[in-house]
This record gives C-alpha cells, sequence and structure tokens, in this order.
C-alpha cells in the first residue's frame, strides 16, 4: 500500500487531537489495549462471538448444545448446497460451544485454572474454535457476498495471542478494509467521470468513503460513536438516493447508462457499507465490483447502435 514517507507499521502520533497508529498506508484511531488476562479474553470472545453472527447468513447461530446434531446433520448430507448450509450451521455450534467453555473457565479460581481440568478446558475450547474456523469458508456474508474468513479467525485469534498482538492484528485488517474501500470509492468516480446522468455524484461517493473510514476505525463504545455513525449513514442514505438527472433519450445506450449507472452506485454503497461494519476486506466482491465500473466506462464509449441485448451481455 502507498507509503511514500517510509512510516514504520506501529507509529503513533496525534493527528486532529486524535492519537492514531500507522499500518500499511493508513493512519487508524489507536486504542490502548485492554489488561491481558482471561476474563478479558472471555469478553473479547463473546463481543467477536456476537459480531460474527451479525454479519454472516442468518440460521447459522446454533447453541452450543446442539453441537452433536449441527455435526451429524452435516456429516449425513449428501447434497453440496444443503451440506454448505449445514457446515455453516455446525461451525455456528462450534463457535457457541467454545465460547460457553471459555465463559465457565473464567469463573474458576486460579488453582483450578492451572490444573489438569484448566488444561483440558482450555485445549477443548480451542479446538472447536479451530474447527469453527475451518468451516468458516462455507459461510456467507449476510448480503449473499463472498464469506468473510477473518472474521471466522477473529474468536479464535483472541483465545491464542496476547490482547496487545490482537489489537495490531485488527489495525491491519482495518487498514485492509480502508483500502478497498479506496479502491471501490476511486472506480466509482472513474465509472463515473463527465456522466451526463450522475454530474456531482464525485462529491457525496468521496463524503461517504471518508465517512466509511471513519466508520470502521472506531469502536462502538467510543463515545464518538455518537458522532460518527450518523455521518456514516447520512452519507450513505444520501449516496443511495442519488438518481440519474434526466432520462428523455430515446437512445437504447443513455437509458442504459442512467439504469445500470443507478444501480451500480447502490451496489458501491452497499459494498462499502457491508466492508465498513465488518472491519475485514471483501476481495473478491472488490474486485467484481471494479471489474462491474471498467465494463461500464466500456459501454458508455460504446457505438450508439448497441442494443440493449448486445448492451447486457457486455
Amino acid at each position: 500500500m502507498h507509503n511514500p514517507d517510509n512510516i514504520p507499521n506501529g507509529s503513533i502520533k496525534d493527528i486532529d487531537g486524535k492519537t492514531c497508529i500507522f499500518y500499511d498506508g493508513y493512519w487508524i484511531k489507536f486504542y490502548v489495549p485492554m489488561e491481558d488476562s482471561l476474563e478479558t479474553k472471555k469478553y473479547l470472545i463473546e463481543a467477536l462471538t456476537r459480531r460474527l453472527f451479525n454479519h454472516v447468513e442468518h440460521g447459522i447461530n446454533m447453541p452450543g448444545d446442539r453441537l452433536e446434531e449441527a455435526r451429524k446433520a452435516y456429516e449425513e448430507e449428501s447434497d453440496e448446497d444443503l451440506k454448505r448450509v449445514k457446515g455453516a450451521m455446525l461451525a455456528g455450534a462450534l463457535f457457541n460451544r467454545g465460547t460457553d467453555i471459555f465463559r465457565e473457565l473464567v469463573k474458576l479460581e486460579d488453582q483450578d485454572i492451572k490444573s489438569g481440568r484448566g488444561r483440558e478446558m482450555l485445549h477443548e475450547c480451542g479446538q472447536y474454535l479451530l474447527e469453527a474456523l475451518e468451516l468458516g469458508s462455507l459461510v456467507k456474508h449476510r448480503s449473499g457476498e463472498e464469506g468473510i474468513d477473518e472474521l471466522w479467525g477473529e474468536p479464535f485469534r483472541a483465545f491464542t495471542i496476547p490482547i496487545e498482538s490482537f489489537y495490531e492484528s485488527r489495525y491491519i485488517k482495518i487498514a485492509q478494509t480502508m483500502h478497498d474501500i479506496d479502491l471501490i470509492s476511486d472506480a466509482m468516480i472513474e465509472a463515473f467521470q463527465d456522466s451526463h446522468f450522475f454530474k456531482g455524484v464525485d462529491a457525496l461517493i468521496r463524503q461517504f468513503a471518508g465517512a466509511a473510514k471513519l466508520k470502521c476505525e472506531t469502536l462502538r463504545t467510543d463515545p464518538v460513536i455518537f458522532d460518527v455513525w450518523p455521518k456514516f449513514a447520512v452519507a450513505c442514505e444520501k449516496l443511495r438516493q442519488v438518481g440519474p438527472l434526466e432520462k428523455n433519450n430515446d437512445s437504447c445506450l443513455a437509458c442504459w447508462e442512467a439504469d445500470e449507472g443507478h444501480q451500480l452506485i447502490k451496489d458501491g454503497a452497499d459494498l462499502i457499507t457491508h466492508i465498513a461494519r465488518a472491519r475485514v476486506s471483501m476481495p473478491k466482491s472488490t474486485r467484481a465490483y471494479i471489474d462491474r465500473c471498467h465494463s461500464y466506462i466500456a459501454c458508455r464509449g460504446s457505438a450508439p447502435g448497441l442494443s440493449r441485448v448486445e448492451l447486457k451481455s457486455l
């Protein structure tokens, strides 16, 4: 990523009154890591598990006590499509079982944690989280877009590494997320450059991209969320409401340009929203969207004689 000044990752400085840390080309809001303890890990794993299920497809948040049912259903399924969904349900049950065990582990006295039973519970929890992670590729984002494996890895990472290292991994993912937001917004701006139908949309795209990057760096427990989230939500609404300035041209190409452009703006706003809220990159969806923008540019420059069928095939 772009870093002309060769700033080392992990550098910290105040920018406009905000303490920021530098990773992979981006200055990101810095948060002091919480105390590294089992209680902190329990809090993180529970919070990350809730966040995980908030972003993935419906119906897979299975209670941990139904793990064996979920495993049996998955192992006995032969239909490929059904097996994927049942695998996602199994992953959900595994995550919840691991979280349940860790919750019980934290309740133990220190000497019990260090005993054979405590070590056994830690191992069991880790195995469940690891197995859930391995099944993560079967799970789709709630939008129906690609799976977000990085999100599935967070509870396991919080379990296995020091809290400070977990925060570092979070900053790296946020930098990747910001990079994707920039790629998508730049592609959108390029697609509508000099557009007769969508004049001035570039300013709204830039405003939304900036708000999205602020959103993805801000924890929901941060008091500034009451400013950050409304600005993000309103910027998204304004962008999604953009429509073609006029549609009185009888040209098939002009009609297609207006309709496809309108859909492209809404889809771009939705994709940036998914990425910013999950705080992880979605490389396949990002590449596919940028390809659509490039195709749109190519079609805008096509000869007026192209038919609607020919345009749709591009």
